[in-house]
C-alpha cells in the first residue's frame, strides 16, 4: 500500500530576534525534530526517516516557509533511499519539496544524499520561491545505486524563482527509461555521484564569483541574478561531499565580503 505524507515547517522571527517554529508537523515517514542550531537566534530542523521510503507509488512532500528575517537550517539524519515498489506495476514514487522565503529570510537546505537503489523509480521536484532580499543555500546530492548495484530511475527537477521571476529551472534524468546517453562521456562519464550547491545571496548583486572549473569534474557558474551554482560529478559520496563543502565555505566567504576569491 502506498504512502501519502506531507511534513510542514514554518519558521518566524519573534520580537527578541529569535527564530521560532510555530509549525513543525511530521507525517508518515517524515519525522521532523527540532535540533540545536549553530548560530544564536537561529532555528534548525532535522528530518528523521521513520520508515523505509520512498517506495514505488509513495507521494511524499515537505513544505518549508521561512518568514521575514527568520534564520532556518533544515538537514537530515541519514541518506534517503529510493526503493522499488511492491510489484512491477507500481507507479513511480514522488518526493516534492516546496520552499518559501520571505524578505530578509535565510534558509540553508542541506539534506543528506538521495540514493537511487536498483529497481526504484522516483520523480523528485524542488521548488523555491524567494523574496528579493532572501538568502538561500541549497545542496543536492544524488547517488546512483548502492554499493555494487546499478542505479534505479531518477527524474529530478529544481526550479527557483526570485521576486516572481525565474532564476534557475533544470531537469535531470538517470537510469532505465531515461533519454539515451545519460551515462555517456558527454554527461556522467561513468560517475555515480552527482551534486550541486546553489547560493542565492543579495550580496552577489554587486559582483558575483567568476565562472571557473573547481576540478576535473566540477564547475562554478554565475547565474543571471545574485546567485552562483556549483555542479559536481564524483566517483563516490565522500568525494562529492568534500568538493561541495569546500565550495560552500568559499561561496559563503565571498558573499560575506571576506578577502577570498574563488
Amino acid at each position: 500500500m502506498s504512502v501519502r505524507a506531507t511534513a510542514r515547517i514554518t519558521a518566524v522571527r519573534d520580537g527578541r530576534g529569535v527564530t521560532t517554529l510555530p509549525v513543525l508537523e511530521s507525517d508518515g515517514p517524515l519525522a521532523l525534530r527540532r535540533t540545536r542550531a549553530a548560530l544564536p537566534g537561529a532555528a534548525r530542523v532535522t528530518v528523521v526517516g521513520a520508515m523505509s521510503a520512498p517506495l514505488g507509488g509513495d507521494r511524499l512532500a515537505i513544505e518549508a516557509r521561512a518568514g521575514r528575517s527568520a534564520l532556518l537550517t533544515v538537514d537530515s539524519a541519514a541518506a534517503t533511499v529510493a526503493l522499488p515498489g511492491a510489484g512491477p506495476e507500481a507507479p513511480p514514487a514522488r518526493y516534492d519539496i516546496t520552499l518559501q522565503l520571505e524578505e530578509d529570510a535565510e534558509l540553508n537546505w542541506l539534506p543528506e544524499q538521495l540514493i537511487s537503489a536498483h529497481g526504484s523509480d522516483l520523480h523528485m521536484t524542488t521548488v523555491a520561491e524567494l523574496a528579493p532580499t532572501a538568502r538561500l543555500m541549497l545542496r543536492e546530492e544524488q547517488i546512483l545505486g548502492r554499493h555494487g548495484e546499478s542505479t534505479g530511475t531518477l527524474l529530478s527537477r529544481l526550479t527557483v524563482r526570485r521576486a516572481g521571476r525565474p532564476l534557475l529551472d533544470q531537469q535531470t534524468a538517470y537510469g532505465p527509461g531515461a533519454p539515451g546517453g545519460w551515462d555517456g562521456p558527454a554527461v556522467l562519464g561513468g560517475h555515480r555521484a552527482i551534486g550541486q550547491l546553489l547560493l542565492v545571496d543579495p550580496a552577489f548583486d554587486d559582483k558575483g564569483p567568476d565562472p571557473r572549473l573547481l576540478g576535473a569534474t566540477a564547475v562554478l557558474t554565475r547565474l543571471a541574478g545574485p546567485a552562483a551554482l556549483v555542479t559536481v560529478l564524483a566517483a563516490d559520496a565522500r568525494e562529492l561531499r568534500t568538493v561541495l563543502d569546500r565550495a560552500a565555505d568559499e561561496l559563503a566567504a565571498r558573499a560575506s565580503g571576506a578577502e577570498h576569491r574563488l
